[in-house]
């Protein structure tokens, strides 16, 4: 049985409809935020693991994403002819993933410190934790409203309700996915099974990030990039 995981999923599938504009004519993860495409700095990110393999979902404008992320040894998971959500996509791409947890990874995000996925991959503990989310103190969070998602107790595990923001990096077992019959689905419901049985677990990012979810978003991005003393 694999305990430590080998594969990373990207969700890039979104119409990205909070963009405007700006989605047009090309998928959110392709905007451009300091002259770079947004899923550039997660993939830097991903590439610093050295992963047997990384696979993408696509559905709006997919070709216009195959075409940037094939060439960088991506493996493209296409969602048509409707989109899945986060956890029917993960689901999808499970033969192209292969056993055991996986990372996954959403490509709207701007970190600043510590690289997520190396930080979850240190404190994953498999005998006890069916997810780890990396999570987002509301203070260190921008770009975001509400009041986040989850609680934390004492040691980690995590309950729903204002907090700490997921902020779009974990590690999953996926094996529970086949409890679920839909097709389309979110990782939420997921995650409410991990929630029943006590195994959802997340850690606060000791750094700064920044949700790219609209217009305003890229521009913060862009300050969080340029500043020296974060």
């Amino acid at each position: 049985m694999i305990h430590s995981p080998q594969a990373v999923m990207l969700f890039a599938a979104g119409f990205g409809t909070r963009m405007g504009a700006l989605t047009q004519d090309r998928p959110k993860p392709l905007i451009h935020v300091s002259g770079r495409p947004l899923i550039d700095y997660t993939l830097d990110l991903v590439h610093a693991l050295k992963p047997t393999r990384i696979v993408a979902n696509t559905h709006y404008l997919p070709d216009q994403i195959e075409a940037h992320l094939q060439p960088q040894g991506v493996t493209i998971s296409t969602e048509l002819p409707t989109i899945l959500e986060t956890g029917g996509g993960l689901k999808a791409a499970l033969p192209l993933l292969g056993p055991g947890p996986v990372f996954t990874g959403n490509t709207d995000a701007i970190w600043r410190g510590p690289n997520p996925f190396r930080l979850v991959q240190q404190v994953w503990q498999p005998d006890r934790m069916d997810a780890l989310l990396v999570c987002v103190p509301i203070a260190e969070a921008m770009g975001h409203g509400g009041h986040g998602d989850f609680i934390p107790n004492e040691d980690g595990r995590l309950t729903r309700g204002p907090g700490w923001i997921y902020g779009g990096v974990q590690i999953i077992k996926t094996d529970r996915l086949a409890e679920i019959p839909d097709r389309v689905f979110s990782l939420n419901r997921l995650w409410d099974l991990m929630l029943e049985d006590k195994r959802l677990f997340g850690l606060p990012y000791p750094g700064k990030w920044c949700d790219v979810g609209n217009p305003q978003g890229i521009g913060l991005a862009q300050s969080l990039l340029n500043a020296t003393n974060v």
